[in-house]
């Protein structure tokens, strides 16, 4: 693994918005092909061993949390654990995740947490970094089969149609919901597309704009989200099905770590995770429903008020010139598909964290 100094293609803006990548952020900013990270074959494979053996365990750890009834380890309410549990034993459809994940290219991946739920990055790390491959080093490799996985998985969910929702102001996530909605034409199912906020409530199920029945939605809003709208004491009624299910609500909370730590102590792809610090040196201090790197502290004792919190085994990001890269590993299915790396000029990954493409050879 190494971080290569490279010019950016020539008209670069008008090739990535050309593509529909229009969050980019211009020079030096989100999308950053001023450099370039490079492995070996090698290096790779251990990646893809380590996302399908974290996805496997993952699994596990679900059934642990349903046969003993651990719900309460990660504050889910009450009233919506048979929803979770219906769900999980209904074997409900599930389309892909993102583990976030330690590694230096000389180490074992580590996992610092999985983006079961609501994971973006995606477009760019199927689509954008593919075509930069292909016209900056054509001749190479890259980890990259999300796009291809993702028809096959779309293929398995056996629909006609279904609606696409996300929320309205943020481009990401309308740009990662558009592009998941195309993956799906492909794979033969026909979307229809709206915002979480234009959803609606006929007395017995949940309907579009046109009044036309829900019956499969994806929803790139997270379950914790959904679970305190004014709909949500409809969810346990199970009026339509939900992509991603409810049993990954148990994956996308980072109480989960510890629940894993405990079920494969020692296990090589995990840093340890509690409750509480005591058993830790340095250590990392994660909300359970933190996203983009809010809420993390590190080494910090004080009581947080707000949520719950779990306290991870401090692993530092590896420095590369002053730039810190963590691997965005993406499973589809139960299936290894690729990488996106983000980077930032500090330990910590946030929403502002740079894109940087990769290859191995």
């Amino acid at each position: 693994m190494e971080r290569l100094a490279i010019s950016p293609r020539a008209n670069l803006a008008q090739k990535l918005e050309s593509q529909g990548f229009l969050f980019h952020g211009g020079p030096d900013s989100y999308w950053n092909e001023n450099a370039c990270y490079r492995f070996a074959s090698h290096e790779i494979d251990r990646l893809e061993a380590a996302t399908e053996e974290l996805y496997r365990i993952s699994l596990l750890a679900v059934e642990r949390v349903i046969s003993r009834n651990l719900f309460s380890e990660l504050h889910i309410p009450q009233k919506f654990i048979p929803l979770i549990r219906s769900s999980w034993e209904r074997h409900e459809f599930s389309l892909y995740g993102r583990f976030d994940l330690w590694f230096d290219g000389e180490g074992i991946p580590k996992l610092y947490e999985f983006n079961a739920d609501t994971p973006t990055s995606l477009f760019e790390a199927a689509v954008i970094q593919w075509t930069w491959l292909q016209e900056v080093f054509p001749e190479k490799d890259q980890f990259n089969s999300i796009h291809e996985k993702l028809i096959e998985q779309w293929k398995r969910l056996g629909v006609p149609t279904m609606h696409f929702a996300c929320i309205g102001n943020i481009e990401e996530d309308f740009a990662t919901t558009v592009y998941l909605e195309d993956t799906a034409l492909q794979a033969g199912i026909k979307g229809k597309r709206l915002f979480i906020h234009e959803i609606g409530w006929n007395g017995r199920e949940f309907v579009d704009l046109e009044n036309q029945p829900i019956k499969t939605l994806f929803k790139l809003y997270p379950w914790e989200w959904l679970l305190r709208e004014e709909f949500s004491v409809y969810l346990p009624l199970r009026p339509c099905r939900m992509i991603e299910p409810a049993w990954k609500m148990i994956l996308s909370n980072k109480g989960i770590l510890p629940i894993l730590w405990k079920l494969f102590y020692g296990h090589e792809n995990l840093l340890p995770a509690y409750t509480t610090p005591e058993n830790l040196g340095s250590f990392v201090r994660k909300p359970f429903f933190g996203r983009e790197g809010k809420g993390v502290e590190f080494d910090e004792h004080s009581v947080c008020e707000n949520e719950p919190v779990i306290y991870q085994e401090a692993k530092a990001l590896p420095d590369f010139g002053g730039n810190f890269p963590v691997i965005g590993s993406w499973v589809i299915g139960e299936q290894s598909a690729g990488m996106g790396i983000r980077e930032s000029d500090t330990p910590i990954t946030t929403n502002t964290s740079r894109f940087v493409p990769h290859y191995f050879e």
